[in-house]
């Protein structure tokens, strides 16, 4: 029965999708094309996930989500939204680091940090502080599109000052009209109880839909939603990172290491020391079969002796790693898994498999970077594709480590017009950004079977583990909730204490003006 239900509610969705569209087209367009970017009329013509994501933010009322597409496509044209780039931000703007996109919580949501004692509420620059914030969304939904962002508003020694109200209500509105579903929640660190009046009213603004989203954690119970990993250390993390411009801050994707030493990279330093870790792991395993070239790579010669060589070795690989189901089409490559690589705690679920296709006419260089370089092993990390060829890219988890959702992947490619000889190295600093093909792809991370022969054995036991550690956390808040009250109820005493302070001396003033009224009626 639910295969038939699930087909049915798919059949629905997609009758929704087309009537938001034709009624769009028909009660909107026609009055006025002006009044939107025609990239985004064009886009929501063909996207269906755009369409999804309003409809499904809507509880899937039509009416609603098409007043919801109208305010937000009029914003979008007013703003110049499709048009924003770097140079169109005042550059002190990034300079600051008041805004950006840095480090995932711990759902492997990307964190959207306000650090609100680095803003000064100014009339003057309020709309190019608005452009700004749609520059960082516009970046994200373009690299990790459908993919929720955790907003983290650092409140930090910030004041009264440091709030607007108005940049504050375009940022909730960025989130609950102009960019659906791509709220996961919106964290209020460390928030001064001077500011309790100014959240009530953006609890308001926030709307049913969104109010669950709203978290208020100081600086201990932001570790509950964040790992130490991507805490700075004024929050007791350990994140190194600060913030600095230029360039861009983005997930700080590094090369990985190949299984058979890590290949030519962009930095000569690093190839010179890859070199030198990858003899020792050929002595043990390949027993040196593999020669890897420190400056100088031919594609052509590589490739075809690379694929000679590894024929054997990689056939094996790739039978025990987990072969994509999904494909995104790429103007270069089409990159299989589409969104997100699979790894679990099993040895045949620690490897993974990425397959490239080339869909040009001409050879592409590629190369494959990690966020966490330490935890993966990947082969080949970069090499080239020949026209209508595929290159199978085996990505395995090193030793002891775990994969984490927070882990992410970049594929990278750039077509070479002229095949031949060539330094890797060189081509990759000299190729144009505008010309490189760039796919993220995230780590999911697969649920552990446990075994059902012994129902007795571990698993109520790590369920107990569980309980234990969710009773733990639960008292720690209820502890920390009961110092607060304590804290609060202490500082009722003292303003109670000075206010029957205050009224013995009002009585004391009364007292002394009516004797003096009655000494002076007396007769003399």
């Amino acid at each position: 029965m639910a295969e038939p239900e699930q087909h049915e509610g798919e059949q629905d969705l997609e009758k929704k999708i087309e009537e938001t569209r034709q009624r769009f087209k028909n009660e909107f367009l026609q009055d006025s094309t002006e009044k939107y970017d025609s990239k985004d009329v064009e886009r929501l013509q063909t996207d269906d996930a755009l369409v999804e994501g309003y409809l499904q933010w809507r509880i899937y009322v039509v009416d609603d989500a098409l007043k919801m597409i109208d305010e937000s496509f009029q914003w979008r044209k007013e703003f110049g939204v499709n048009d924003l780039t770097e140079s169109t931000i005042p550059r002190w703007m990034f300079e600051t680091g008041a805004v950006f996109l840095h480090g995932y919580d711990k759902e492997g949501n990307k964190l959207f940090w306000f650090k609100v004692k680095l803003h000064v509420k100014d009339a003057k620059t309020i709309v190019d502080k608005k452009k700004y914030v749609a520059f960082w969304l516009e970046q994200y939904a373009k690299k990790e599109p459908g993919m929720p962002l955790t907003v983290v508003f650092d409140m930090t020694e910030s004041g009264l000052s440091n709030i607007d109200m108005d940049l504050v209500k375009y940022i909730i509105n960025c989130f609950k009209i102009y960019y659906p579903k791509f709220l996961s929640k919106m964290i209020i660190v460390d928030m001064p109880w001077i500011m309790n009046a100014a959240w009530k009213i953006v609890k308001s603004w926030l709307g049913p839909e969104a109010i669950s989203k709203l978290k208020f954690a100081s600086r201990s119970e932001i570790q509950g939603y964040i790992g130490l990993e991507y805490l700075p250390p004024h929050m007791g993390g350990t994140d190194p990172f600060k913030y600095s411009y230029p360039p861009l801050p983005d997930d700080d994707f590094q090369t990985p290491i190949c299984e058979n030493g890590p290949i030519v990279s962009e930095d000569e330093t690093e190839i010179k020391e890859g070199d030198m870790e990858g003899k020792d792991a050929l002595e043990s395993s390949f027993h040196s079969e593999i020669v890897v070239k420190p400056k100088k790579v031919n594609f052509l010669e590589d490739s075809m002796r690379s694929e000679d060589n590894d024929k054997g070795d990689t056939s094996a690989k790739t039978k025990r790693a987990r072969k994509p189901l999904t494909t995104f089409k790429g103007p270069l490559l089409d990159v299989s898994p589409a969104e997100e690589l699979s790894f679990g705690s099993t040895e045949t679920e620690k490897k993974s498999l990425i397959i490239l296709s080339n869909v040009t006419k001409n050879q592409v260089a590629f190369k494959v970077r990690t966020t966490a370089p330490e935890k993966y092993r990947v082969k080949p990390s970069s090499s080239c594709c020949e026209p209508g060829a595929s290159v199978d890219i085996v990505v395995s988890i090193h030793g002891g480590s775990q994969a984490s959702p927070q882990d992410r992947f970049l594929v990278m490619a750039a077509e070479m017009e002229n095949a031949g000889s060539q330094e890797l190295a060189q081509f990759w600093k000299e190729v144009p950004k505008t010309k490189i093909m760039e796919h993220r792809l995230r780590c999911h991370v697969l649920e552990s079977v446990k075994p059902t022969g012994n129902p007795l054995g571990d698993g109520p036991v790590e369920t107990g583990t569980n309980r234990e550690q969710e009773f733990n956390t639960a008292l720690m808040r209820v502890m920390t909730c009961n110092a607060r009250m304590e804290q609060k109820l202490n500082t009722c005493l003292w303003v109670q204490k000075v206010l029957i302070g205050l009224v013995l001396v009002l009585v004391v003033l009364n007292l002394l003006c009516l004797r003096l009224l009655s000494a002076s009626q007396q007769p003399s």
